[in-house]
């Protein structure tokens, strides 16, 4: 028993320590894992010769291959859906709502996409600094939230353009990963800009300071995720390719590869929780009231 225990804790050794790590220094390890992996693209394209020399059509294949490209990012990306999986299926096992009645899913969905109870309960929004009520907070989530998403949809197209229809990145500005890119990246830049700003904004009494580290570099990742994909659209032509092709897929690798410690997290359980929510509320009620 002694050596199953070893064995298991060796094997969740690095994913406890980074978490732990995160989520009391939150933006200098993100920060940090982000110009580590960058770092280490910047010199493999260095000893390629491709760091400084722009590639033919912008064709950032000729940086990294597709299938560098692939190994690099699946098995971060399979830990954080494993990671995510396992926590949403404890929390689900130990709520035990029951099976979804009619109507729940959809509700819970709505309400999700909707950010319905972002708005304070009463529509008028959250206090921010001043204490007043106002609709900010739940805007920049609105833009956060679906310029992440239009983001990971120009990638799930171009996998399917890739794979299904034989069409090779790069696209062009026409073409829909690309537009979807684009749109997703300005939405996100834009929201994450306005949560970074409320945050430094905020009142202290209305903050978690536990929370607060992890948050501040959800944010930073998410802003430089989208500030780098951006940039490296409009100078993929240029002798710059390579540069920011690395600091791109660094950044975006640290951002997934932290997606289980930080506000990810939340919005997955917060889904699962409006579920609850609405599967409970169409049970029967078990309320018995007895005679005294």
């Amino acid at each position: 028993m002694a050596q199953v225990r070893r064995r298991t804790y060796a094997r969740h050794a690095w994913p406890r320590a980074f978490g732990a790590a995160y989520e009391r220094n939150g933006l200098v390890v993100a920060l940090a894992t982000a110009a580590s992996l960058a770092l280490f693209l910047v010199l493999g394209a260095a000893r390629t010769g491709s760091l400084s020399h722009a590639a033919p059509g912008g064709d950032f294949y000729r940086v990294f291959p597709h299938g560098l490209m692939v190994a690099l990012f699946a098995p971060i990306f399979a830990f954080s859906l494993l990671a995510l999986g396992i926590g949403v299926r404890r929390f689900w096992r130990d709520q035990a709502p029951g099976p979804a009645p009619s109507g729940a899913i959809g509700e819970a969905t709505r309400d999700a996409l909707g950010l319905r109870y972002l708005d304070g309960g009463h529509g008028e929004g959250c206090n921010e600094e001043d204490d007043a009520f106002t609709p900010t907070r739940r805007r920049a989530h609105h833009l956060t939230f679906y310029g992440f998403a239009l983001c990971f949809a120009a990638t799930c197209v171009a996998t399917l353009y890739h794979y299904a229809w034989g069409r090779v990145a790069p696209y062009g500005y026409t073409d829909l990963p690309k537009l979807l890119g684009i749109v997703g990246g300005v939405m996100l830049t834009v929201g994450s800009a306005s949560l970074w700003r409320l945050r430094r904004r905020r009142h202290p009494l209305h903050d978690d300071p536990a929370q607060a580290p992890m948050d501040r570099a959800f944010i930073a990742l998410l802003f430089l995720a989208a500030t780098s994909g951006l940039a490296l659209t409009i100078w993929r032509a240029t002798d710059a390719l390579a540069l920011l092709l690395a600091i791109h897929l660094g950044v975006v690798m640290a951002l997934f590869a932290t997606l289980p410690y930080g506000k990810f997290a939340h919005g997955i359980y917060r889904g699962a929780a409006l579920l609850r929510w609405a599967i409970e509320k169409r049970q029967p009620s078990t309320l018995a009231l007895k005679d005294d």
